[in-house]
């Protein structure tokens, strides 16, 4: 985001005293700086007397009416991960009293590591071709732990609605596709070439049974942090849209997202220098070694991603059309879209053939 004007919607004498109020630090709050977050959520670092930090996080002013609650939901998953393997980061309270900022928000320990995308890789990152394999095998890794957690012992049970989620997420993605059509300008459904032959096919092909675990609803490299130190991950992030559900759907995504050759993924994802990443068949096969998980059915999962991934950007091409939008960005959206859904027809038609 950006840091100008962050003082205009979040109180930090608001903060303070909340702060006290929970035992947490003492003193004013200073070496306030804003950090990268996404369009819908601000992010600030902040010290107290003693130089501990903690990152607040929480929704942009303006943002979805639901926003708040996708915020409480988070904080509870980062509860919930407390002392697991999964790297995230620290959850050190969370507030669901409008009365303090006007929108929920919860404080979180720093983390020490970087995001891939979309700067210059640091060093020796950026140097070790080594290090740069190790990125695509760490982040496997962080999906294999995720789902060693039996979402019933760290009471997140109700965190979901996995009965039924397999056969709700094409009827769901059409209609968000459908919905589209209030944006003016927009040149409707027929943008997607494949659309109807995919929804077909993944209504057809869908698998009959999974084993239900905590799903991160978005995981690719813009949603983890990398350690500095080692090609490890240093935490996993923006789980707005966990849930209980079939964590081989985050493995599809992972792969519907990964950058090619030339280090470019899907939507605005880039990589640089690209060279040296493992591959995407290495990287199911990381995940395969380190499962239980049936993988028979992989190619369902990654066209579902692939579906559903080109319905989100061609979600934010419709928006631009209508001015609501960089139209750069929406373009650029619309272009991965019309590749994600050749990716999925061939791989349809190469099943079939």
């Amino acid at each position: 985001m950006s840091g100008a004007g962050f003082d205009t919607f979040i109180d930090l004498d608001a903060v303070r005293t909340w702060m006290d109020a929970q035992g947490i630090g003492a003193g004013a709050l200073h070496a306030v700086t804003p950090l990268t977050g996404g369009t819908q959520n601000m992010l600030l670092r902040f010290e107290r007397d003693g130089g501990e930090a903690w990152v607040l996080r929480c929704p942009r002013p303006g943002a979805l009416a639901d926003g708040g609650k996708a915020f409480l939901r988070e904080a509870r998953l980062l509860r919930a991960l407390a002392g697991s393997a999964v790297p995230h980061a620290a959850l050190i309270a969370a507030c669901d009293d409008p009365g303090v900022l006007g929108v929920p928000f919860y404080l979180m320990a720093p983390v020490d590591g970087f995001t891939a995308t979309p700067e210059r890789l640091p060093a020796p990152y950026s140097a070790d071709a080594g290090w740069r394999r190790e990125m695509g095998f760490a982040m496997v890794d962080g999906l294999l732990r995720l789902g060693e957690i039996d979402p019933s012992q760290a009471g997140l049970a109700d965190f979901g609605k996995p009965k039924g989620f397999l056969a709700r997420q094409v009827p769901r993605w059409m209609r968000h596709l459908d919905d589209c059509g209030r944006h003016a300008s927009w040149p409707g459904p027929q943008a997607l070439p494949g659309l109807a032959r995919v929804a077909d096919w993944l209504e057809a092909h869908m698998p009959a049974a999974f084993t239900p675990g905590i799903l991160h609803g978005d995981y690719h490299l813009g949603n983890v942090m990398f350690q500095r130190a080692r090609p490890q991950l240093a935490a996993i992030i923006d789980w707005e849209l966990a849930t209980i559900g079939d964590p081989l759907i985050d493995l599809g995504w992972l792969v519907a997202t990964w950058p090619d050759a030339d280090g470019r993924g899907a939507g605005t994802i880039r990589i640089e220098p690209a060279q040296g990443l493992a591959s995407t068949t290495e990287l199911v096969e990381r995940y395969r070694a380190g499962s239980r998980r049936d993988l028979a059915a992989f190619d369902w999962y990654l066209a579902l991603a692939r579906f559903k991934l080109g319905i989100m950007l061609e979600a934010s091409y419709a928006r631009s059309c209508a001015g609501h939008g960089n139209p750069d960005t929406g373009a650029v959206h619309h272009a991965s879209a019309l590749r994600l859904f050749e990716q999925a027809l061939a791989a349809i038609e190469s099943a079939h053939a």
